[in-house]
């Protein structure tokens, strides 16, 4: 009960986005651009600060990484299995093959924060600094089927991974922050998570899709039971500690990114079930998510 209401700022911040998403004045246009300066601005900031400043050593990152790796690939790995499981036209599956392992970094980090504070985030900015850009090759290679250069020109354009590779490289040099650029990012850092959860709430939707109940059934089941149960078992064969452990586990069990519906879109048109995958994870993801910390702490 405890885990529950430590997470419950953050998902009362995603109602809010989804009731504030009915209010005419903060209408499709509003959100688009709250999406673009978090997505291109905030989140970049929170992302390079974090893994700049981490404390974490190179052998603690070393294994928390590996079992980020590993669920990952095992979320690939299940997601495949809905092609031949459900027999889904290829465009549908290609779109949704994302939503077996994608996260959505913004509850991630919510929840990081409220467990382990700044060591959470800091051991949180490593995954995501990692897996960033393992889940985008897999994402759009799917969708980018014989379009493989296509795959090259997402990741250097995509913002959360050019300040990942920039926070790491700032960490590796062993540069100092400088005071005046950490305390702007500091402050731009601390509108991320607020206002990516509200965005987060307002982009839910449960319009009705032609994707067949077994296979939503098996893409959440996927992302919020099994990728954190593969978490948690790798996590103590790596020895990770406690807060590791958490935070592995959190990151496997968050909802998909919201940002799969906006790939899906602009890389092959088919977006609706992917949306009712997000909204419907994010959803029972306020139940599941917090059991599962629980289950660690």
């Amino acid at each position: 009960m405890g885990v529950a209401l430590l997470l419950v700022p953050d998902f009362l911040l995603i109602v809010g986005g989804a009731l504030l998403r009915r209010v005419r004045s903060f209408d499709a246009g509003f959100w688009s651009g709250v999406e673009r300066l978090v997505y291109f601005v905030l989140f970049p900031a929170l992302l390079f600060r974090s893994l700049a400043t981490s404390p974490l050593a190179a052998a603690d990152a070393a294994r928390l990484v590996a079992v980020g790796l590993g669920f990952t690939a095992a979320g690939m790995l299940l997601s495949a299995l809905a092609k031949p499981l459900f027999r889904l036209p290829p465009p549908t599956f290609a779109a949704c093959f994302q939503c077996g392992f994608r996260f959505n970094t913004y509850v991630a980090f919510a929840a990081a924060s409220r467990i382990g504070g700044e060591a959470g985030l800091a051991a949180i900015s490593v995954l995501v600094g990692v897996l960033v850009p393992v889940v985008n090759v897999g994402a759009v290679g799917m969708l980018a089927r014989g379009r493989e250069g296509r795959v090259i020109v997402e990741l250097a354009r995509n913002p959360l991974v050019l300040a990942c590779l920039a926070g790491i490289a700032w960490k590796l040099a062993g540069w100092p922050m400088p005071e005046l650029p950490g305390r702007v990012l500091q402050q731009l850092a601390s509108a991320a998570l607020p206002l990516g959860l509200l965005a987060v709430g307002a982009g839910l939707t449960l319009a009705r899709t032609t994707l067949p109940l077994p296979a939503l059934v098996w893409w959440n089941a996927v992302k919020l039971v099994a990728l954190p149960a593969v978490a948690l078992a790798l996590a103590h064969v790596f020895g990770l500690s406690v807060l590791e452990r958490q935070v592995a586990v959190i990151m496997a069990a968050v909802p998909t990114a919201t940002s799969a519906y906006i790939l899906a879109m602009q890389m092959n048109g088919v977006g609706a079930p992917v949306a009712l995958l997000i909204s419907s994870g994010t959803l029972l993801a306020s139940v599941t998510l917090p059991l599962w910390i629980a289950l660690v702490a």
